[in-house]
């Protein structure tokens, strides 16, 4: 696989994101991770257009906690897409797996039930080396394209739903 700059990307393809509330859950597991993920979302939520009252951040303990926060979030009205932000990185056991299976899927049933973009930007890496270049690192910044996903994946919404 080509490895490439996450945060390299072209902003006149990106939506306007003003008229749109987004929540970002972000786990507080891996913190030097996730709140670089989290900080990175929010910056790109921002420089597209959604204002600072519309960007709803929240925190739950780990990623396996992802499913259920970005669940209870998108049942709201309020709430256009939910970016979900954890660091799931392998370790001597086989829980990386049972996590990384559970939030995935457990992520994309939250979007298909509330028919909403439940965007999965959880990093599932081998070191904390790997983790931290795409976190800002070498590879650019994963939460950055998050908040571009959320915007594309909202157009699309809007796009679908008039459709004949």
């Amino acid at each position: 696989m080509k490895k490439t700059n996450l945060s390299e990307y072209d902003p006149t393809a990106v939506p306007d994101g003003s008229p749109r509330t987004v929540a970002v859950v972000a786990a507080e597991w891996n913190p030097q991770v996730t709140d670089a993920l989290l900080q990175g979302a929010v910056d790109t939520l921002r420089q597209h257009g959604v204002h600072e009252e519309n960007i709803r951040v929240y925190r739950v303990p780990g990623t396996y906690e992802l499913s259920y926060a970005a669940d209870t979030l998108a049942e709201l009205d309020t709430i256009d897409a939910v970016i979900c932000i954890g660091c799931v990185i392998q370790g001597e056991t086989r829980h990386f797996e049972f996590i990384c299976q559970a939030v995935s899927q457990g992520l994309t049933n939250v979007a298909l039930a509330n028919h909403k973009p439940i965007i999965f930007s959880v990093l599932t890496t081998d070191t904390m080396e790997q983790a931290l270049d795409r976190a800002g690192g070498r590879h650019g910044n994963k939460g950055v394209e998050g908040a571009i996903t959320a915007l594309k994946m909202l157009q699309f919404t809007d796009q679908a739903v008039s459709l004949p």
